[in-house]
């Protein structure tokens, strides 16, 4: 199993960045591999990616040695089985509510005596045509990545419960959700909802887990690098339309 360079780069202290890509197709992620990200999220939450598309994906991404990491549209452990068993060396679950939510997360991440995840010579363990599961189990264990998502102020509330949980790698904030969830829908980089953001930030620094967060821009992922957050993404579409719509500008003017 390739060892997972982005989880390595979060223990060492480092920043890592990566860019959410919710479309299936395996060609885009393979030319977005070649710049440069630590890891690569591939949505099949606000996506269409499907276990199958993702296998896909995470084969581009492997090419060019970038992390794939899939977010799955539930926390039900079926689920998480079947986009880890692609081969993605992490799992982003979404709206983790409580420490038993993040409990379960786990146990659908990881193999016993970690966890219960159904073991078979799936595509993650080398199809069992390298080393024995044995091995693969331990490394498994080891190397996948595990990110809970903070939406709500239900797990706002019970953010002390979920970073009690043992195994989890990454507390993400979901900016769009949390400010919804505060009455302020649309308005992630309103002062109240960034306040709230700061709390969990705080409150994660403290504990044994990293921080993560969605960026709208590089000014951002600036400000919460400096912030404390050590798992930095943006969405694609974020990144693309700006420059799309400044050349078209200034072509046209």
């Amino acid at each position: 199993m390739r060892t997972n360079t982005t989880k390595a780069k979060i223990q060492a202290g480092e920043t890592a960045y990566g860019l959410f890509v919710r479309y299936p197709d395996p060609t885009l992620a393979e030319v977005l591999a070649y710049q440069g990200w630590d890891f690569l999220v591939f949505d099949g939450e606000h996506g269409t990616i499907e276990p199958r598309d993702c296998e896909n994906l995470v084969r581009a991404a492997e090419l060019h040695d970038v992390t794939p990491i899939a977010r799955v549209p539930t926390n039900h452990q079926a689920t998480i089985l079947r986009y880890l068993d692609t081969g993605a060396q992490g799992v982003q679950v979404p709206w983790v509510n409580t420490g038993a939510d993040a409990a379960a997360v786990v146990r659908a991440a990881k193999y016993g005596p970690l966890g219960a995840r159904g073991l078979a010579a799936v595509r993650a363990a080398e199809f069992g045509q390298r080393g024995s599961l044995t091995d693969y189990v331990e490394e498994a264990n080891r190397e996948t990545l595990v990110v809970v998502q903070i939406e709500g102020t239900t797990a706002v509330d019970n953010l002390s419960e979920i970073l009690a949980v043992p195994g989890i790698d990454v507390v993400f904030v979901g900016p769009t959700d949390l400010s919804n969830s505060l009455g302020l829908p649309g308005q992630p980089l309103h002062p109240t909802a960034q306040g709230v953001m700061q709390q969990i930030a705080d409150a994660v620094t403290r504990s044994p887990a990293a921080f993560g967060i969605m960026v709208p821009n590089l000014q951002y992922a600036r400000e919460w690098r400096a912030r404390g957050a050590q798992y930095i993404t943006i969405n694609f579409e974020s990144l693309v339309a700006p420059v799309m719509r400044g050349y078209l500008q200034a072509a046209r003017s």
